[in-house]
């Protein structure tokens, strides 16, 4: 999760534009910046959001 900032709102931000843009789902982009799929849920729930399959896209 390097190449993702570490800042929760940013951290939102530049996952929400990656799905919108670029992704058609989490599975996608997370296997192709092979980033680990809970952990990003896990960071992104402790600052109070969470994915929605379909919208694609955490809020």
């Amino acid at each position: 999760m390097e190449s993702l900032p570490n800042d929760p709102m940013m951290l939102l931000s530049a996952v929400n534009m990656k799905l919108r843009d670029e992704y058609a789902s989490l599975d996608e982009l997370c296997d192709d910046l092979d980033i680990n799929k809970d952990e990003l849920i896990k960071r992104l729930a402790a600052a109070g959001f969470e994915y929605g399959e379909s919208a694609n896209k955490f809020w």
